[in-house]
């Protein structure tokens, strides 16, 4: 029987627009694409979520490797806040399971700067019952290490437990360490998902 419900945050229970905070901010979208390879794609960003580099020493990293780029993607860096777009029907349909009688977690990949301003507000905040988030442990999905201590931390059984992400090599992890796992690619195919959800309480 499925107790308990594991989210990752990002693109799951919040919607990520960091191309069009970029264009807000004045570049174009070719700039955008650009600046953003740059930042996601060098090992700097991972080193954010993992907790080891402050966001002043990666803006800092990021203007001797980016002159030309530095202050846009210092910018960037600093206003979080701006980067993602609440999901309120989501955040609703976690707090009914959860009132339903499932346990709800998260698991996600974070620095602690983003994570404060991405989940200032949310209200799904006040349903779980524990969370993970790599800048806490020093480790990062799609690892198992940061897997195992959700469920070692809260003893979780992974059987009687779902995992819902964006990235299907984090999915891949939680499926090989014995967790039911979905890829989520939209707020409408999570919702159909957790409809269902809903109805299997207790099964």
């Amino acid at each position: 029987m499925i107790k308990n419900l594991i989210f990752d945050v990002g693109d799951v229970l919040i919607e990520y627009r960091w191309r069009d905070m970029m264009m807000d901010h004045g570049l174009t979208l070719e700039e955008a694409e650009r600046i953003g390879g740059e930042i996601f794609d060098h090992p700097y960003w991972r080193e954010l979520d993992l907790g080891n580099m402050s966001t002043e020493e990666v803006a800092e990293g990021f203007h001797k490797l980016y002159p030309e780029d530095g202050d846009s993607i210092e910018w960037f860096l600093t206003h979080g806040e701006y980067m993602h777009v609440p999901r309120p029907k989501v955040w609703e349909k976690v707090h009914r399971l959860k009132e339903k009688g499932y346990k709800i977690y998260l698991l996600s990949n974070y620095s602690e700067d983003l994570f404060r301003k991405h989940t200032r507000g949310a209200s799904f905040l006040d349903d779980i019952d524990g969370k993970v988030v790599s800048y806490m442990i020093h480790e990062a999905k799609p690892e198992e290490p940061i897997y195992r201590h959700l469920l070692d931390t809260y003893g979780l059984v992974a059987s009687e437990s779902v995992f819902y992400d964006d990235r299907a090599d984090n999915v891949a992890t939680a499926r090989k360490l014995g967790l039911q796992a979905h890829v989520i690619e939209s707020q409408e195919q999570l919702l159909s998902l957790l409809e269902e959800r809903e109805k299997e309480y207790g099964r």
